[in-house]
């Protein structure tokens, strides 16, 4: 087996129906990965899923924090371990901080911080017997920078970078490395606003030091990366893939 060959493990994505997270769910398959895309878009996951018997659907709604027991033993039956968890799923309601409700505020930190630490936190025990495992969490440009209409998702993101440190402190020990992947700008649901606006998707464009805005197709290598052998001893970080968005 080579160093980023993950033939044989299993991992789960949730936010598997669109941008990210379905790009995760192509990269971790193309490495040989069996993986279970958690959305709550059947026919979405339907489609991801058709003719490969090694990508395996299960719609839920991990908004139903009351849910969460079943969610995991319903992934756990599916190829019987977890390997790898990649949490993507999430929410960015975009509003002022003048306008943001209890309730918006409530469901922006549960989905982008509760649960991912929960879902971890439930799926370890296994990955500990096997003394090896992997969860990727999904931070952001937020989790350093404040952005207009952020202030929910801008307080989850910075709370993902330090639960993604806390997270490695807790469980590297046993095996299993918890890093974080921090977008720039990619073309998905959370950001057609961004790219529907060609002037601003250009402006973004140019404070990167590339001089583009990302491509999904350009998450595939730190993807399989955090998921392989080859990331064993890297734990506890942040790693910005913002096309040098950050750098300048």
């Amino acid at each position: 087996m080579g160093l980023f060959d993950l033939t044989g493990k299993v991992a789960l994505v949730t936010g598997a129906t669109s941008g990210i997270g379905m790009q995760q769910v192509i990269a971790l398959r193309s490495a040989g990965a069996s993986v279970v895309a958690l959305g709550r878009r059947r026919e979405r996951l339907g489609q991801l899923a058709a003719d490969d018997d090694r990508i395996v659907p299960v719609v839920a709604d991990l908004a139903d924090t009351d849910q969460l027991d079943d969610v995991v033993t319903q992934c756990l039956q599916v190829f019987g371990r977890i390997d790898i968890l990649c949490n993507t799923a999430g929410v960015n309601l975009r509003q002022h901080a003048d306008d943001v409700s209890p309730g918006d505020w409530d469901l922006t930190q549960d989905l982008n911080l509760k649960i991912p630490f929960f879902l971890a936190q439930k799926l370890v025990p296994q990955m500990a017997d096997r003394g090896w495992g992997k969860i990727i969490n999904v931070a952001s440009l937020q989790s350093r920078r404040a952005f207009t209409n952020g202030i929910a998702y801008g307080a989850s993101k910075g709370g993902v970078e330090q639960l993604t440190r806390a997270m490695a402190e807790a469980w590297s020990s046993r095996g299993i490395s918890c890093n974080a992947i921090a977008p720039g700008f990619f073309p998905t649901e959370l950001t057609q606003k961004v790219f529907a606006d060609d002037t601003l998707s250009d402006q973004l464009a140019q404070q990167t030091a590339i001089g583009r805005n990302g491509e999904l197709e350009d998450l595939n290598g730190l993807c399989i990366f955090l998921a392989s052998h080859g990331s064993d001893y890297i734990t506890g970080q942040t790693i910005f893939i913002d096309g040098g968005f950050t750098a300048k």
